[in-house]
This record gives C-alpha cells, structure tokens and sequence, in this order.
C-alpha cells in the first residue's frame, strides 16, 4: 500500500484516523499498530513476520543491555539485525556475484541452478536501521529500555515512515510514544503538509519519471546528447520530488497522529559542495551513519588517513544500503571521493569561487551521479555517460523534445516548477503569509493541490513507486 493510492487516502486512512480518534487514549497506540501491521501486510503478506522478529529481539535486547548484559545485548542485536538485512537484501547480490566469478573461472555453474531467489521486504533497510539505533543508544546510555512491548512495537512498525522513511530513532519520539496530544492546530498543519507531499509526488515526480524512464529504460539506450541530459535532469529532480515528497506525508501523517518527525530533506539542490549536499539530502540516514557508524569507526579522531577510510567505508555502504548492485556501490564510492577531496582542501578553494561556480560544481556531480544510481546497471550507466558528454545526435533529432516524449508544454511547465520549488519558496511565503487574512487563499490552494492529486490518481495516472530497492 502507498500513500498515493485511492485505497489509502480514501478508505485505509480516514477509518484509521476515525477509530484513533474515538477510541479512549489508552488504546490510541493499539489502533496505530494494528492498523501499521495491516498496512505492512497488505502488500507484502507474510514477509510482516520478519518486521516482527526484528521487533521482538531488539525488544529483549534492548533490555537485557540494560539489566547488565549489555555486551552480550549489543552484540546479539547487531548480529541478528544485521544478519536478517544480509540474508533478505544481499543474499541474491552474493549468489550472482559468486556465479559470475566461478563462471569466469571457466567452471559451471549448474549447482547453483536450484537455489531460490529470496524475495525483498520492502522497507527492511529502514526498521533495522531504527531498531539497531534503538539498541545502540540503550547500550550508550542515551535512552531507557523500553518495558511494553506494545509502545515499542508502536514505534516499529508505525506505517507512516514504514516503509519510505525517515529513519526515527527511539530518543527523538521516546515520550510521545507515551503520551502525546493533536490539537485542530497541529493537526491541521499535518493535513497540509501531508497535501503538499502529496502534490509533489503526483503532479512534479511522477511526470519527472515518466520522462525519465523515456530516456533510460524506453529508449533502448540510442539516444542524443541532448536528450540524455534532460533524462539525467529529470531523474535527478524525480529523485528528489519523489524521496522529499513521502518525508512530507510521513511528517504530516505523523502530526495528525500526534507525533512530531524530524525534518528529512532541506532543499539539497542549493548546495554549494557535496559536503553540504549531504547535509541537506537524506538527513535521517545521513545523521545515521554519522552517530552510528562513522562515530564508532573513529570519526576524525585517530588521524588524517583514518579519517579518510572512515569516509569511504561510510560511503561504501550508503551505496550498498541503497540498493544490491554494484552502481549503487560505485555511486556511494564517488560521493564519498568528492566528500574526501574536499575534506583534503578543496573546500577551501570551493569558498572563494563565485557562488553560481560552487553550485555548477555541485550539480555537475551530482547529476553523474543521479546516471550511477539510476541506470540498469554499471555497463549502461557508463554508456550513458559517455552520451552525455561526448556530443551525439542517436536516432532523434536533437532539439524534437516534444516529438519524441510525445508530450505537450505541460512537461515544460513542470520542468519550470521543478527549478522553482528546488529552492525554499513555500517556507517563505508561509513566512510571509503569517495574516490571518490570507488563511482563507492558503487553505485553497491547499485544497486546488488536493484536489488536481486526486484527479492524477482517479485517471490512472502513472505512478510508480521507488522504494523496493530499500
């Protein structure tokens, strides 16, 4: 189930709200797991188990660390969650792995022939990354132990950051948990942040994609310089729509649930380095590795040369939590060779260029990077590549942009919307917007977006989801 199906918005989410609002406080978080346990289930059936186990070990061990155990805890916890992530997400990636070496080798492969491809839970990155958090900061002394398995249970599996994030962790939403209030305030501010998360992933990211997976997947790969780099463009303002627009959902569904998510994307395409990128882009998971992994590796403590390891063994699994293939490493590598180029002393040749150069310079690696992450695989990332920037005019004339997406001027204005609102323009207006007399224009553009949504959704239109990868 996606946030952005007529099944969720207009039957799984108003009876959701309906039942937590009438029913006594005491059973609110209750109604939150059962119906986050069903929202799991609907689309991936049995595989809700895994979720499950996950819930119940770190449960335990979160308070056998705090009972005395805590080596013991940790390790099992980590063990175990990290185990269930090799098994479901890299299992599959090892065996093709395995196979092309032996095949290499020049020996059959026939034996592997019977071994069954293992099926991806979807979201699995994201409640192991919570649980483990949850484990780590009990055994730091960052937290208690939770002691109800139904509130932390709650935590878990609650559907609005499932399955597409942000990665909450235990200490930020610990009392809420416990008890928290909606108020027609804060509840109205999530409906409309919901809306405008919404509006996003309909109208912006889902006409990005579709001229995206154009150029990628339709084309056959016989494409113009051209047009390779408005497919590159597209994806790169799809990813960002797509990803920022299910933070928004989540972070509304979570206020009008009471719960108050950190904020998880700021505009990253402002940025004037890859450093601030990635302070910008992602931030939950971002802010993850750094406390969780870089912090533990030794951070900045033990030396220029450590340092740089550190960085790339963060990137190197950024790449790998994104997705079981080699581009997604190779992705993950690069950002983390610009992130040390620019610890090195780049960085201080960054900030006494012209501002417009530092974002060119930004933009330029993050957009070969969006083709690393986006193609089918290595082999066709480097093909497209080498189509961006050694000039070609394929099988389409170069400047037939209409013609050979068969679109009209609609992908035009939405290109024009995606530049516009890459930058901080809503929080600004809502800033300026603060007179109780242009509530009542607010409110309508509110609903206008709700309402072309619905329209977008009604007539079918194409609307995929990114997620399986995570």
């Amino acid at each position: 189930m996606v946030f952005s199906s007529a099944y969720f918005l207009l039957l799984f989410l108003p009876f959701v709200l309906l039942l937590y609002f009438i029913v006594p406080k005491k059973y609110r978080n209750l109604v939150i797991l059962a119906a986050s346990l069903y929202f799991y289930t609907y689309g991936e059936k049995f595989l809700v188990l895994i979720m499950i186990f996950s819930t119940i070990v770190d449960y335990k061990c979160g308070i056998m660390i705090e009972e005395g155990n805590r080596k013991l805890g940790l390790r099992f916890s980590l063990f175990t969650n990290l185990l269930t992530l090799g098994v479901f997400k890299y299992f599959n990636f090892a065996i093709d792995n395995l196979k092309a070496v032996i095949s290499g080798l020049g020996i059959q492969t026939s034996a592997f022939d019977g071994i069954i491809e293992i099926a991806l839970p979807l979201g699995i990155s994201f409640y192991v990354f919570q649980t483990m958090s949850y484990t780590i900061d009990v055994y730091r002394g960052n937290v208690k132990a939770s002691r109800n398995i139904l509130e932390f249970a709650t935590y878990v599996t609650m559907f609005p950051q499932l399955v597409a994030g942000p990665i909450v962790r235990y200490i930020d939403v610990q009392k809420e948990i416990v008890k928290r209030e909606v108020t027609l305030v804060s509840f109205s501010k999530g409906l409309e942040r919901f809306i405008l998360g919404l509006a996003k992933k309909m109208i912006l990211a889902n006409t990005f994609a579709s001229v995206a997976d154009s150029v990628f997947t339709e084309s056959g790969g016989d494409f113009s310089t051209v047009n390779a780099w408005i497919g590159v463009f597209a994806y790169t303002f799809q990813i960002y729509f797509d990803f920022s627009a299910y933070s928004d959902m989540a972070i509304g569904l979570g206020k009008m649930f009471g719960f108050n998510f950190l904020e998880n994307f700021n505009y990253p395409y402002i940025s004037k380095s890859i450093k601030e990128f990635w302070r910008r882009w992602h931030i939950s998971l971002s802010s993850w590795f750094r406390d969780y992994l870089y912090i533990s590796l030794g951070g900045n403590r033990k030396g220029k040369s450590r340092t740089y390891l550190n960085l790339f063994i963060v990137f190197f699994i950024t790449g790998l939590w994104h997705g079981a293939a080699w581009n997604f490493v190779i992705w993950g590598l690069f950002h983390g060779l610009f992130i040390v180029i620019e610890r090195v002393g780049f960085d201080k040749v960054l900030e006494k260029l012209w501002a417009p150069i530092q974002h060119i310079y930004t933009l330029l690696i993050v957009l070969v990077g969006w083709v690393l992450f986006r193609a089918e695989d290595l082999n066709h990332a480097l093909i497209y590549l080498k189509t961006m920037f050694v000039y070609t005019e394929g099988n389409h004339a170069p400047n037939d942009f209409i013609t050979y997406f068969n679109y009209s001027n609609e992908v035009a204005v939405i290109f024009i919307l995606g530049v516009i609102f890459s930058f901080p323009i809503y929080p600004y207006l809502e800033k300026k917007l603060t007179n109780p007399i242009y509530l009542p224009f607010r409110y309508i553009f509110v609903l206008t977006l709700l309402f072309i949504s619905i329209v977008y959704i009604a007539a079918g239109s194409y609307n995929p989801f990114i997620y399986f990868r995570f």
